[in-house]
């Protein structure tokens, strides 16, 4: 930073060989780009780069903390995915059999024919609610998630992907209620958040709201919905229901443990989790999953042109895939990754042993990776 840039805090560890990926954070912050955030590298586990900086307020009063969390969006899909593969790895639950097997009021309107792997890659056909449905509908998560076992699916399941924007941690916690008893936010607390020390929440108690950054919501979306086809997944999905990222700032939405896109977390405890992926299963001597199971996210992929998102895509099981047509700014090999709305991104690389997370509170416009994550990303990849 030089002299003339205003004071922005910053702080964390980094090793030297990244330094060029805390500049590009550094002028960021400085810069006013970022507002506030952090970033984290795993190799093999162990941290080589733990940053975080800038504000956790608009007004720019308090410092982003060591253990600031912010809503991050659609990375809580990572973490809901977690939970079903630990499922899947224990037996108890087969991505090649119906969901209705688990759960089997989900059988109804023609979804008995829909596998646990069509919920995983997106391709289901339930992206998300019929109308009429509003963003404090779906904080209910059980009675929501009833809704979606009711209703009939949008297109045939397995025939291709259309982005489970918002209900997507709602069919994993039918899964997961149906099999375990307990909900999606109570198992990842217990199983894998809390063994694994990682401060992520689905359902975070009143307590710890004061550790929250809020969003910065984006600047108006360039996508016209209204031009949509009324009867089209993509129409359907944004619109049921539609949401503005200040539904984030309420206790509701922060308690509610909505697994698409309520997750309060933070670089460090994304990059924790995901690192189960880029580990093969194990973390620090904690062994979570077979490594056949950490392969069963690369193997059949879902790939083609996504219904919601209108591009082309390829989903493995949970996470997305480079595709050579859209995700370009993935780097080849196994790489497990997903971004949420506003710019945020976490990658689980098996090949190389390498977790990468970048979690902030400005939202830029899109719901894949911004500029911003892919300049870190790319930074952190050139160190290696």
């Amino acid at each position: 930073m030089s002299n003339s840039a205003p004071a922005v805090p910053l702080d964390g560890i980094v090793d030297d060989r990244f330094a060029a990926l805390r500049d590009a954070f550094a002028a960021n912050l400085a810069s006013g780009e970022e507002l506030g955030g952090s970033i984290c590298v795993l190799v093999d586990g162990a941290p080589v780069v733990d940053l975080w900086g800038g504000w956790s307020d608009a007004q720019r009063v308090t410092p982003w903390s060591r253990d600031t969390l912010t809503n991050v969006w659609s990375i809580s899909k990572t973490v809901s995915s977690l939970a079903v593969l630990l499922l899947i790895d224990r037996g108890l639950v087969d991505p090649d059999q119906p969901v209705a097997r688990y759960w089997p009021e989900f059988a109804a309107a023609g979804k008995d024919g829909v596998l646990v792997r069509h919920v995983l890659t997106h391709s289901s056909g339930v992206s998300g609610w019929e109308q009429p449905v509003t963003g404090d509908d779906i904080l209910d998560v059980d009675a929501a998630a009833d809704r979606l076992a009711a209703q009939a699916p949008w297109w045939p399941p397995g025939a291709a992907s259309g982005y489970h924007l918002l209900d997507y941690g709602h069919l994993v916690h039918g899964i997961v209620r149906a099999v375990t008893g307990q909900s999606l936010g109570d198992f990842v607390a217990a199983e894998l958040a809390g063994p694994l020390g990682a401060d992520f929440w689905l359902g975070l108690p009143e307590s710890e709201d004061a550790r929250v950054s809020p969003v910065a919501p984006p600047p108006p979306s360039t996508l016209d919905i209204a031009a949509l086809p009324p009867d089209s997944p993509a129409f359907r999905t944004l619109t049921g229901p539609p949401l503005g990222a200040e539904i984030t700032w309420t206790r509701a939405w922060k308690a509610a443990g909505i697994g698409g896109a309520g997750g309060q977390g933070n670089a460090r405890s994304a990059a924790r989790l995901n690192s189960l992926i880029a580990g093969r299963g194990e973390v620090d001597g904690i062994r979570m999953l077979a490594p056949a199971t950490v392969d069963r996210v690369f193997a059949d992929p879902v790939e083609g042109v996504d219904l919601v998102l209108g591009i082309p895509l390829r989903w493995g099981l949970g996470w997305g895939l480079r595709h050579p047509g859209s995700t370009t700014y993935i780097p080849e090999g196994r790489i497990a990754f997903w971004g949420g709305w506003g710019g945020s991104l976490v990658t689980a690389d098996v090949d190389r042993g390498v977790t990468f997370a970048y979690v902030m509170n400005r939202m830029s416009d899109g719901i894949l990776a911004s500029t911003r994550a892919v300049t870190y990303l790319q930074a952190a990849y050139a160190a290696l």
